[in-house]
């Protein structure tokens, strides 16, 4: 759901990272991130901050001083700031390896005073980094364990970067997304992409550039729509597509299948496995889109109705309503609450997961296989 209202979140995106089993660790790893982004990259050094661990008593967690003292030898120690347990610390689950990480953001802003928009969720400011330190395994008491080999693992986002280094302030002004906007353009027949934040059109636009990404490289690796796990994910990411066609683009007929070409032939170069059944792909696509606007009229009907209900409900949408709109009209949750936003409401999220978990439980959905 933050992907088209904002600039720099995706459903899929491209993660360049180092990896080291046992090899080298903070020292290093530190020092080469600020290599590549200050002297290769060039990224003004000014325009630099990065976070590391806190500490966290609670859990008897200390302060990453290693991280902190390697950083303190390429940076001012007023750029070098400290991070929650949320923001600085990597989990793999309830139990298993985990370690301190320490971020590396970029300040935007035009005076340069964004310090302290790091980690506020604004595009302004901007991770484009994150180095993870691998060095405990959480036991299934909680306590943590120091391991024998310390690992990184490391990941800077392609499309950011490329945003910072083409000197964009959004994503979606690079290369990287400019001729699926064209394809976007063309297929619909609607007016060009005029960057807003607010325009429902330019929202879409995002939307559907980002969506189309999602849905030609998750088909070509094999997933398929369903109605539970990474199969119910797909099939989200396209209604969604399809419902912004609908409400931005009056788009009554299915279309997203006609933009898998602008994928395959904007990003097979380096994805080869692009070009390996593109029509399956389209063909799936299509299927999909049918099956959806088939019902998406009823679907909006109902939720109307659901709307009107929650105006003499503080403006809320109950999660009863919620959960009919899900099960029975194929309106996902997010599609739901996105329609809700749009209209000055709000949707009772809690009442349908409760809901939905009985209704796994009793169709059989909860069973593993």
């Amino acid at each position: 759901e933050e992907v088209g209202v904002d600039t720099y979140h995706h459903t899929m995106f491209e993660m360049l990272g180092n990896w080291s089993f046992g090899d080298y660790f903070k020292k290093e790893a530190i020092a080469w991130s600020w290599e590549l982004l200050a002297d290769v990259y060039q990224i003004p050094k000014d325009r630099l901050y990065v976070t590391v661990f806190e500490g966290d008593d609670k859990e008897n967690i200390p302060k990453d001083e290693e991280a902190y003292n390697e950083w303190k030898k390429v940076i001012s120690e007023d750029r070098i700031l400290l991070g929650n347990k949320k923001d600085n610390f990597w989990e793999m689950g309830e139990t298993g390896p985990c370690g301190p990480c320490t971020e590396i953001h970029i300040d935007r802003t035009p005076n340069k005073t964004g310090g302290k928009l790091v980690n506020a969720g604004v595009p302004e400011v901007m991770e484009i980094w994150n180095l993870v330190f691998i060095q405990f395994n959480r036991n299934e008491d909680r306590t943590l364990t120091p391991l024998p080999a310390k690992h990184v693992d490391t990941g800077m986002g392609f499309e950011r970067v490329t945003a910072v280094l083409q000197g964009k302030d959004s994503n979606y002004d690079t290369d990287v997304f400019t001729p699926i906007f064209a394809a976007i353009r063309e297929v619909t027949k609607g007016p060009a992409y005029g960057g807003s934040l607010t325009n429902q059109v330019d929202i879409a636009y995002r939307v559907l550039a980002d969506h189309i990404r999602t849905l030609v490289f998750s088909l070509s690796d094999g997933g398929t729509p369903g109605r539970a796990g990474r199969g119910s994910v797909i099939r989200s990411v396209l209604r969604r597509a399809e419902l912004f066609g609908w409400l931005a683009f009056n788009m009554r007929e299915p279309f997203l299948h006609r933009l898998v070409p602008a994928v395959v032939s904007h990003m097979s170069g380096a994805f080869p496995d692009l070009k390996r059944n593109p029509e399956k792909v389209r063909e799936v696509i299509y299927e999909e889109e049918r099956s959806f606007l088939r019902t998406i009229e009823r679907g909006l009907k109902v939720y109307g109705e659901a709307a009107t209900r929650a105006k003499a409900n503080k403006n809320v949408i109950s999660g009863a309503d919620a959960f009919t709109l899900h099960t029975e009209q194929g309106f996902y949750i997010d599609i739901t609450e996105k329609i809700a936003t749009d209209n000055g409401l709000t949707v009772d999220r809690a009442e349908f997961e409760r809901l939905l978990e009985e209704f796994k439980k009793i169709s059989g959905e909860g069973h593993k296989k």
